[in-house]
């Protein structure tokens, strides 16, 4: 039988123990390191098939966790692994993308979508969109998004009245 080793590098209990119970089953090994400064040498050690991180991994973050690694893969130093990182909010999922995660979900996490995503991970597939309980797919709503900031671009009286808006935000916190 082969088993299917998952580093997740988290310092919060309840996170361990969620992630852990979601992806438990007899062909799947969850190591967990505390650390970010940690996780690099525990891929060298012994390369997982998956990494979890969690963006507020102590002594290093989530994030520079994620981009020392994509760096390390680079020299070609460490295998190469997809890595999935544990948001706190959606809007780190552009700073996800940017540290070269594979996949993302926003915290609170679903053990069905965390399954899901690490499967489809794991088969070689790259989740570029972000999944949160909020959301099926966050990609539709960047797509969104970016419309409604091309069509703002398009609108100049749209972008007066929000900077009018925050000139008036701003004299009435003075006038306090």
């Amino acid at each position: 039988m082969c088993v299917t080793t998952v580093l997740l590098a988290s310092d919060a209990d309840w996170l361990i123990e969620e992630v852990s119970s979601a992806l438990s089953d007899p062909g799947t090994d969850v190591r967990v390191v505390r650390a970010g400064v940690d996780v690099r040498k525990a891929v060298a050690t012994e390369p997982p098939q998956l990494i979890i991180l969690d963006l507020q991994i102590g002594n290093m973050g989530g994030m520079a966790t994620c981009m020392d690694l994509r760096l390390e893969m680079e020299a070609e130093r460490i295998s190469r692994v997809p890595i999935l990182i544990l948001l706190d909010r959606e809007a780190d999922v552009y700073l996800a993308r940017q540290a070269g995660a594979q996949g993302w979900i926003v915290k609170p996490l679903d053990s069905f979508r965390l399954k899901m995503v690490s499967v489809k991970l794991l088969a070689g597939e790259d989740m570029k969109s972000e999944l949160s309980s909020r959301e099926d797919s966050g990609e539709v709503a960047a797509e969104e998004h970016t419309a409604e900031l091309d069509s703002a671009d398009e609108d100049n009286t749209e972008l007066d009245s929000t900077n009018t808006d925050i000139e008036v935000d701003q004299s009435a916190a003075e006038a306090s």
